[in-house]
């Protein structure tokens, strides 16, 4: 039995008053290594962790201590992981979902967020938090009217600190653009890194999409909005560079979907693609299992692989090992290979979430689009 788990078991009688502050002067969850050990005290029938690690049952059991409202669960998490998960707690024909009561450590995201828990050696990226030192860039409201579409499309467009009308930019198009400054931290790495010269100073557009699962299926108009429309709005307005090895696209999820799709679509239109955890589901045989919204997905992943051409020239790929779109995503990457571009992949001890994709800003943008700080070191 681990200290921690020793301690636990001395305090678990004490009185309520007693164990409430011993437990409030911990660090909670208990991390040791390997070893993590959540904790809950308060009435239940039962108390289970709801997790989304992929190919572990998503359910845990907690154990309460005879006599006691005090439960506790240990399991392994190997180091520099990063897991997010609820409390289920039941109370008679109750059951509820809720953060973790112990831990102030939460992820957010478009459906509320979860507790997270970090793995020993695990860090929040120094590079993802605001800096004193760094200048900060700006962003502005805009709306395009798309032919493709037939309506007009509202996006936001991010100009680097020191933007200068007489010099000319990168263009960066990222999908669900919004969602990635709101819970990736977007904004202030984009800032910091070019702050830092890991990264040049670029011009970034930020899209949403209102039916973005269907649209970012493969859809033809999508990609079509983004080659003849946003992209010759944007060079006509503003100082880019034309060419394509100063475009790029970024998504993650269907995102990611989007992003191969329209490179494959309109091929070498753009240099840079940036593909995080993306939902490359296909078949080999049979049917898929994902349900009705993938079907438009496996149809195009399915055609990209019997003719995958060449998109692009870099791509960067990332996916967490325990989202269960792994699978894809490593079957994929030597097939992008394959095709001549240069491609960089990179698995992350973590969940399809937007703070793994935070996590991998820095090596994929700066990969794909070097700033003056690489060309020296590299």
């Amino acid at each position: 039995m681990s200290t921690f788990a020793q301690e636990l078991a001395r305090h678990a009688h004490d009185a309520p008053p007693q164990l409430e502050r011993w437990l409030a002067a911990q660090k909670l969850p208990h991390v040791d290594g390997r070893s993590v050990t959540f904790v809950f005290h308060g009435p239940a029938d039962a108390v289970k962790l709801r997790h989304w690690i992929f190919g572990l049952s998503t359910t845990q059991a907690f154990t309460r201590f005879p006599g006691t409202q005090l439960w506790q669960l240990s399991l392994e998490l190997p180091e520099n992981s990063r897991m997010e998960y609820k409390l289920e707690l039941v109370r008679g024909p109750l059951q509820q979902l809720v953060h973790d009561p112990l831990n102030p450590a939460q992820a957010h995201d478009p459906f509320g967020g979860n507790s997270v828990v970090y793995g020993a050696g695990y860090e929040v990226p120094s590079w993802s938090r605001p800096d004193p030192e760094t200048r900060a860039g700006q962003i502005e409201e805009h709306e395009l009217a798309s032919d493709a579409f037939g309506e007009k499309r509202p996006f936001k467009l991010y100009f680097p600190a020191r933007y200068r009308t007489l010099r000319r930019y990168p263009l960066l198009i990222v999908h669900d653009g919004d969602d990635y400054v709101r819970f990736s931290e977007l904004k202030t790495v984009l800032d910091n890194l070019i702050h830092r010269l890991e990264i040049p100073s670029l011009l970034v557009a930020l899209i949403q999409s209102p039916d973005r699962m269907r649209e970012y299926a493969d859809d033809p108009r999508h990609a079509e909005f983004l080659v003849r429309e946003l992209v010759p709005w944007l060079e006509q307005r503003y100082p880019l560079l034309a060419n394509p090895a100063a475009r790029g696209l970024m998504g993650a999820s269907f995102g990611a979907v989007a992003s191969l799709s329209a490179a494959w679509r309109y091929p070498s239109f753009f240099g840079n693609v940036l593909l995080q955890s993306g939902s490359f589901v296909f078949t080999d045989v049979g049917q898929h299992d994902r349900g009705p919204v993938f079907d438009q997905v496996v149809r195009f992943v399915n055609e990209f692989r019997d003719n995958p051409g060449r998109p692009a020239e870099r791509v960067y790929m990332s996916c967490g090992q325990y989202e269960p779109m792994i699978y894809y995503n490593r079957s994929l990457f030597p097939l992008l290979q394959q095709t001549g571009m240069q491609v960089r992949f990179n698995e992350s001890r973590d969940g399809h979430n937007w703070e793994n994709w935070r996590d991998r800003l820095r090596e994929g943008l700066s990969y794909l689009f070097p700033g003056p700080l690489w060309y020296v070191y590299e």
